[in-house]
Order: structure tokens, then sequence, then C-alpha cells
């Protein structure tokens, strides 16, 4: 189709209500769910763009009214606020291949890359962010449950951040602004608190069977005991949630604990010691534990680094 004038527009909004439609550029599992969650929240989405013509069916199916293109470009004059919800390593290619008109806005849904990486694509009077929401995007209906209390972590110009923070309030999401260059420790905290507690998982697996339980009998077991310990965090803060022998001062238990991870896990004796320092330093921080007994869980956990 033609391409629109270079008519130049204040901000990115629509003609009637004020809000800007909306466009994505690519419709996998993040797109679709974000246009399903906008458009029932009230917002115009207009168009989608992306290669896959079964994509494509499934978006137009999902969010009736949405025209449907092949080439991203097409979609810019269709909508005010364009979403570039493709995988990260696509992100700069594709802001390169789009020229936004002035007036229009482009956002990524990035949780590790700034706004900036969008550059290529800007023009005067043109504005760009970065609207990432907090959440694991498995499956439609699981997605679009979660983004209900989820946070969503914002950057870019200040002139476009009011109206992704509408957004995500619209969505039922908590907006965050984040500071400028905060976005790398920003997700690595993310990875930490998704990937990293899988990845403690499976530690945890791993020392459950030196007891004899199989993987669904550990998590049957010790995610109660994980719930537990979230909730209370998140009620009485990280320091007041710690329970455990590390707070107690057991050193025996400690010891024990090292022993047998040393000759029969020794994989996940690093993990261990890992979560054991961050452990001992909380219970220094509370001022609950002897400073020798401290001293000592400190050097019995000096010495069994390289012990596997």
């Amino acid at each position: 189709m033609g391409r629109m004038s270079d008519q130049a527009h204040d901000h990115p909004h629509g003609p009637d209500d004020g809000r800007p439609r909306i466009a994505f550029i690519g419709a996998g599992r993040v797109g679709t769910a974000l246009a399903v969650a906008f458009a029932r929240a009230g917002w115009e989405v207009t168009a989608v763009a992306s290669r896959d013509e079964a994509r494509r069916a499934r978006f137009r199916e999902l969010v009736p009214g949405a025209r449907a293109f092949a080439d991203a470009p097409n979609v810019l004059d269709e909508a005010d606020l364009i979403f570039l919800t493709v995988p990260d390593d696509a992100i700069a290619s594709a802001a390169a291949s789009l020229h936004l008109y002035s007036g229009q806005a482009l956002v990524h849904t990035s949780g590790a890359l700034p706004a900036a990486v969008l550059a290529p694509a800007m023009a005067a009077g043109t504005s760009a962010a970065s609207f990432h929401p907090l959440v694991a995007f498995a499956d439609l209906g699981r997605s679009l449950e979660a983004l209900r209390g989820a946070t969503v972590a914002l950057d870019g110009d200040r002139s476009l951040l009011p109206v992704l923070a509408e957004l995500a309030e619209s969505v039922g999401a908590r907006p965050v602004l984040l500071p400028e260059g905060g976005k790398p420790a920003y997700h690595a905290a993310a990875m930490m608190a998704a990937g990293g507690l899988v990845g403690l998982l499976d530690g945890i697996a791993q020392v459950a069977r030196l007891a004899g339980l199989d993987e669904a009998a550990a998590l049957a077991v010790y995610a109660p005991l994980a719930h537990q310990a979230l909730a209370n965090a998140e009620r009485l803060g990280i320091d007041a949630a710690l329970t455990g022998p590390l707070l107690r001062g057991d050193v025996g238990t400690v010891t024990s604990h090292l022993d047998v991870l040393g000759h029969a896990a020794p994989e996940a004796l690093p993990l261990y010691i890992a979560v054991a320092r961050r452990e001992l330093a909380i219970a220094r921080r509370r001022g609950e534990l002897d400073d020798e007994v401290a001293a000592a869980l400190q050097q019995l956990l000096d010495g069994a680094i390289g012990t596997g």
C-alpha cells in the first residue's frame, strides 16, 4: 500500500479518543499476548507485520480488525505507536529497516536492551522507548493472566513514558521507570529471579537425590518451603525472612552439609557455598550471630572451596 504523507503530529494519538493507534512488528508470543491485552483494555490495535503467514492469521483472529502485512514498514501507515516485538538480536536490524514519520513512536520489549537501540528508525519529531513486562510468555492464556500484577519496566524518551505507563496500568500491570543505564542490572536481576530460581531448583533436586527423592518428590517436598520463604520475604523483608543453620550459627550442621556435598554432589557444592555466603551476610546484618561463630562459619565456607 502507499505510504502516508509526511504530515507532522504533535504527539502520537488516534483521531477519536486521543489514544494512539497501536501496531506490532512481530507476531510471536510476546507481541500477540500484548496485542490481545491492549485490545481487551480498549486500545485500538490496527495492524501487525510478520513474515510468518500462520502467525499473521492467528493474530488477526485474536485481534479482529487488525490489518496484517508481511513487510514491517507497511504498518507505519496504520499506527502512531509501533511495538517492535522481535527477538533481541533482531531489534537493531528491524529498526534500521524503518523510517518513522514525525509524531510516531517506536517501542521495543527487550529486557536487556536500552531504548537507544531504536535510533536508526528515528527522525525529527519521533520518540523511542522500551516496554518490558516481567512475565514469562509461555502460552497466551497464562501470559494474559500473568500480566495482571506484573511489573513493566520503562525507559526511553520521557514524552512517551506517560502513555506507556497508562498502557501498562490498563492491563493490570505496574509500570516502573528505570534510570538511564539501569537496563543491564535490571535484566540481570530478572534472570536471577526466573532462570536463576530454576537453576537453584535444579541444584536442590540434585542434592535431594542423595536422600532418595526423585525430581517430582523433591519438588513436592521443597517447593512449599520455597513458597513460604518467598511469602515471608514479601511480607517481612529479605533480612527478616531468613531462617536456618547459618542464622542459628550451627557450625556442625553446615559442616555436615559441606561434607556430603563435597563427596556425593560436588557440582552442587559451589551453589551451596554461594547461597550460604549470602545467608551469613544477612545473619551478620541482623546482629543475632556471635562474632566468633560468624568467623568460624566464614572460615568453614572459605575452606570448602575446591574440596569437590
